[in-house]
């Protein structure tokens, strides 16, 4: 059984910072900053990429929303909205989730750099993607 799926069915307890009929919010229990939170959708799907549009739209407009909030309630300077999508992507729970992490400095506990990596052939790239 999916332990999100769990969760949304109120059999593990959580700290619940929104609720509707599509979407649960809840406090991160690793808080990698002071009000980390994560945004499901009640409908279990595997990750973003197998999700139905309105799915999609639903869980990423109520994580926005929650970022407003997180941001003004926190007086954080910024946030993060954060999806993993596949083991390699670092995603540990097999249902689609979005992390909303309110930053308040570069000292924050979360790191994300986008280092330089071999230059690519742009045009390239866009064939392998246009086809």
């Amino acid at each position: 059984m999916c332990i999100f799926c769990d969760i949304i069915d109120h059999k593990i307890p959580s700290s619940v910072v929104y609720e509707d009929d599509e979407v649960l919010a809840i406090l991160d229990i690793s808080q990698v900053t002071r009000g980390h939170t994560i945004v499901m959708p009640k409908v279990h799907t595997p990750n973003v990429l197998e999700a139905d549009d309105e799915t999609v739209r639903t869980v990423f407009s109520a994580a926005a929303r929650i970022a407003a909030l997180l941001k003004e309630k926190t007086g954080a300077s910024g946030v993060n909205l954060l999806n993993n999508c596949g083991e390699s992507a670092g995603q540990t729970v097999d249902h689609l989730h979005v992390h909303v992490i309110p930053r308040y400095g570069e000292n924050d506990a979360i790191q994300i750099a986008f280092n330089p990596s071999e230059p690519q052939d742009l045009a390239e790239v866009l064939q392998t993607i246009k086809g």
